[in-house]
């Protein structure tokens, strides 16, 4: 069995992991470790939940915590850009143990929420930045932060990020970086303008594919319910809300999973919506109501099919199917995840 220590991860990173009960490499983290603890640039391609997280998190700390650059006020030393604030906050608790384990520093900025206390925390120096890019580049305007001691830049979710019109965005936030630096792009698919900045951005990219991404988890089980109409298929979205374990269910619009959540809480099943309507504290606190277990069923629309990772989540539903094959692949990915 290969351990992380066996790909190149330092020891003081293995024990952090092992504290964690994270012992054994997913295979995306096998496959990219060895290049990325080298400083290649790297193309990861892996559907969600496939690990690839650690897999860049651990090399960004290894990486920095050896170049042994001094931290200093307003100027990161690697950048993490994904596409929601829900990913940024996840990906961020990945690092946090690595980080304090290497006596680095992290923090997230996205939009949403009052820019204060992100410019308070780059202003006492940080390592690493987890960043959406609208927010990045409206503190980069305002000369909050700059990009120029960039040593490793991480793409994460790209196809997302094309998907949401985010690229132009990207382009110009990677602009702004050293062309000398270590870059990692990560992404299901290479479509939307995503193979465009891996052309222009990455150098010599060693490539990795692990569970393309015409693959649905497989350990995953999926049933179509034909449902007579609209009366039945409500009490049928009711039998599968209330079961014992943590279920996801999916609606096409706000309104829609915001009424379903208050139409299951009346019918005695704790849920917790979860779309765009919410503000920043209102999102935090359903996820970690769902996390907790104290609400079962998480009622959301598509803002939830990629990135959100919740541990045994048991069963997916599809109450108003998906606009789209990749967001079906991606809603159902919320389940069977990470082996």
């Amino acid at each position: 069995m290969t351990t992380f220590t066996d790909l190149g991860v330092p020891e003081v990173l293995a024990r952090a992991l092992a504290a964690q009960q994270i012992t054994s490499p997913f295979p995306i983290q096998t496959a990219t470790l060895p290049d990325t603890l080298r400083g290649k640039d790297v193309l990861g391609r892996g559907r969600t939940g496939s690990g690839k997280t650690l897999a860049f998190a651990l090399p960004v700390v290894a990486r920095l915590a050896a170049s042994g650059t001094p931290r200093r006020p307003r100027r990161p030393r690697a950048l993490v850009l994904c596409p929601t604030r829900e990913l940024a906050t996840q990906i961020d608790a990945t690092f946090a143990p690595l980080a304090a384990a290497a006596g680095l520093r992290t923090t997230t900025v996205f939009g949403g929420v009052a820019q204060s206390r992100q410019v308070t925390a780059l202003d006492r120096g940080v390592d690493v930045l987890v960043a959406c890019p609208g927010r990045l580049e409206d503190l980069l305007r305002q000369n909050l932060v700059t990009l120029d001691g960039i040593e490793i830049t991480v793409l994460d979710e790209a196809d997302h990020m094309a998907d949401l019109g985010f690229l132009p965005v990207v382009r110009r936030l990677l602009d702004r970086t050293p062309t000398r630096g270590q870059r990692l792009l990560f992404s299901a698919t290479l479509d939307n303008g995503v193979g465009t900045l891996v052309d222009r951005y990455l150098t010599s990219p060693v490539e990795h594919a692990v569970d393309p991404a015409a693959q649905t988890a497989v350990a995953s089980t999926h049933h179509v319910l034909e449902v007579a109409d609209v009366a039945v298929k409500r009490d049928v979205v009711h039998a599968l809300a209330a079961g014992r374990g943590r279920r996801v269910l999916f609606m096409r619009t706000k309104h829609h999973a915001k009424k379903l959540a208050k139409q299951l809480n009346q019918a005695g099943i704790p849920a917790v919506d979860l779309h765009g309507n919410l503000g920043q504290g209102a999102r935090e606190r359903n996820l970690a109501a769902f996390a907790s277990g104290e609400a079962r069923v998480l009622v959301a629309t598509d803002i939830a099919a990629r990135g959100i990772h919740v541990d045994e989540v048991e069963l997916v539903v599809h109450v108003d199917p998906p606009a789209e094959h990749k967001a079906y692949l991606h809603r159902s990915g919320r389940t069977a995840r990470a082996g």
